[in-house]
């Protein structure tokens, strides 16, 4: 892949001489700022000149499930920094439908000696996955963290947004608009984040309405797919797994002569970045994302120091964001 500067530059928050001076291994370069524009390299996938490999020390794998949905990268971005700013540098793991594994790639990441592994909505979420994955990483001394979801019975520190929490007030600011029909459009429900969200979405559902409840693929064509089967049961509004799937589900119902937030309203989940800019503007419940990520990257950092870390999952409060895909439930 050919070197950019100015996309380096952009993604360490630095100038482009700046980048220049450190590709080209200059002095005159504070080593924060020289470890943020190698940080930057890694994580935009370009190679490392040769004069710069000899920085390469302190790896930290990060295990990302994919790019597409843009929280993911913003989890990476918040991680990164955090580590590159304690000197380390992260090995950024993507996977996609039918590549690497997970498995493989933190066997790669073993065999370059990592000095720990930020885990990312993995495996570890997944209630149908085994653990012992994990356990035997804990066996051999390897620092982990888990981000979204906690792997039962691993000695591990997790951090996770409240899903069940953050299902609730969604349901509780479209019951305070009028609507009584209230949908919820989520993943399968192995998931553990699935699994809460409907718990909160029923608790908060009781006295309100029906439970109309749709499980599809992640992503903005199941979020579409469900929504149309949900506005075929009745719902006047529905409450997503991600900003993504509201974005099938506002497109639904735009394609079924529906009006947003007129006659449907709609919730996302996340708050990712440019979801403010859509048409409408999205309503969604906001994670945490960067108290989260810095947390997990503080605690692994502080586990590969020797310091005494949590073995359990933390769980962080989202926070509803009103905008304009919500509305009073129509009259008829």
């Amino acid at each position: 892949m050919r070197l950019r500067l100015s996309d380096i530059a952009r993604q360490a928050g630095v100038s482009e001489a700046t980048v220049s001076r450190v590709l080209n291994d200059k002095p005159g370069v504070g080593q924060q700022t020289r470890q943020s524009v190698l940080t930057a390299l890694d994580v935009l996938g370009y190679e490392r000149p040769q004069a710069l490999r000899k920085h390469a020390i302190g790896l930290i794998g990060l295990v990302v499930p994919e790019l597409e949905n843009p929280i993911f990268p913003l989890y990476a971005q918040t991680i990164s920094n955090v580590l590159a700013g304690s000197g380390y540098t992260p090995v950024l793991c993507t996977q996609t439908p039918g590549g690497v594994s997970e498995d493989e790639f933190v066997e790669m990441l073993r065999e370059r000696a990592v000095a720990g592994i930020i885990f990312v909505s993995g495996l570890h979420a997944d209630t149908t996955a085994s653990t012992e994955r994990y356990q035997e990483l804990k066996d051999k001394r390897l620092p982990v963290a888990f981000v979204t979801g906690h792997p039962e019975g691993v000695e591990a520190a997790s951090f996770s947004c409240d899903d069940a929490v953050a299902a609730r007030i969604a349901v509780d600011h479209l019951a305070g608009l009028g609507h009584k029909k209230i949908g919820l459009v989520s993943g399968p429900d192995r998931y553990w984040p699935v699994r809460r969200k409907i718990s909160g979405y029923r608790a908060a559902m009781q006295g309100v309405g029906p439970e109309l409840i749709e499980l599809t693929l992640f992503g903005e064509q199941g979020g579409h797919a469900a929504a149309s089967r949900l506005i075929d049961r009745g719902a006047t509004s529905v409450v997503c797994g991600s900003d993504m799937m509201a974005l099938g589900a506002i497109r639904a119902a735009e394609e079924r002569g529906l009006n947003v937030p007129q006659d449907f309203s709609v919730v996302g989940y996340d708050d990712s970045p440019l979801i403010a800019h859509t048409n409408p503007p999205l309503t969604t419940v906001r994670q945490p994302v960067r108290d989260i990520a810095t947390a997990a990257a503080r605690a692994l950092l502080d586990e590969i120091a020797g310091q005494p870390t949590p073995n359990s999952e933390y769980l962080f409060r989202p926070e509803l964001v009103v905008r304009g895909s919500t509305g009073a439930a129509p009259r008829d």
